[in-house]
């Protein structure tokens, strides 16, 4: 229980780091636990080895709610995400969450009875609600992709979402790349190659951050988010929007 090979695990933590600050892609980490104890055993561990923002995920809600109260006793509830504010909450998650007083929360669209555009839709407007009554004041909304194809409802998901609320808004596609089986027939970098285009193509579409799975795969995702930021960016600079900050991939790459 929360055992696991420390020593790998900061290897990867640090070559986040690094290809983060080489290119200005910010990132984070996402932490998730079976239980209460190994999820507070690993965000121990990780707020010691790193100062990036973390998310607590957990598969039920003792175990997230948990954890976060775990974060918030410890001094680290500025740099915790609860994740997630989903379509199975209800009035206790929503006072634990509170009592916690965590500001941030992944806020996941995912609606069972619509899975498309507008289901999500209309999951977010209940949930986003949801998060106001737990004392969320920063959520980041999550779109939702079930399988490959389903990756445009994701996309669509994204535009619609920042139009109507304007706040930061991705999604997490890699794994569903990764369970399409029938794309490695196509050569032995096809998947790695797709996994890339997915992320390239959310992010052209305004994707504000990507959940990527396991850190191992940092060297497959920020490059190509790297070249598709600076590239926003330049086109954004000759309307005359320019990056608020000089730590930014158009001047780190470029």
């Amino acid at each position: 229980m929360g055992i696991f090979d420390r020593r790998k695990a900061e290897q990867l933590i640090r070559v986040q780091e690094e290809i983060s600050e080489k290119t200005g892609v910010p990132c984070m980490l996402d932490i998730a636990g079976e239980n209460p104890v190994a999820l507070i055993i690993y965000i121990e561990f990780v707020s010691e080895v790193t100062n990036a923002p973390f998310l607590i995920n957990g598969p039920e809600m003792s175990v997230r709610t948990s954890a976060a109260r775990y974060a918030a006793e410890s001094g680290l509830k500025d740099r915790a995400i609860y994740t997630s504010i989903n379509y199975t909450i209800g009035d206790k998650e929503i006072e634990a969450i509170k009592e916690t007083w965590l500001k941030a929360a992944i806020v996941q669209s995912f609606n069972p009875k619509n899975p498309r555009p507008e289901g999500m839709m209309s999951m977010l407007r209940e949930l986003l609600d949801s998060a106001s009554k737990a004392g969320i004041e920063k959520p980041l909304i999550l779109t939702s992709i079930l399988d490959v194809p389903s990756i445009g409802f994701g996309a669509q998901g994204i535009s619609l979402a920042k139009e109507e609320w304007g706040m930061p808004t991705g999604t997490a596609l890699i794994g569903v790349v990764g369970q399409w089986s029938k794309v490695e027939e196509l050569g032995q970098y096809a998947k790695k190659m797709c996994r890339a285009g997915a992320s390239a193509f959310v992010q052209a579409i305004g994707a504000d951050f990507i959940i990527y799975g396991s850190v191992a795969k940092v060297r497959e995702i920020f490059p190509v988010c790297t070249m598709i930021d600076a590239v926003v960016a330049y086109n954004a600079r000759n309307s005359g929007i320019s990056p608020l900050t000089k730590n930014h991939p158009l001047y780190k790459i470029f």
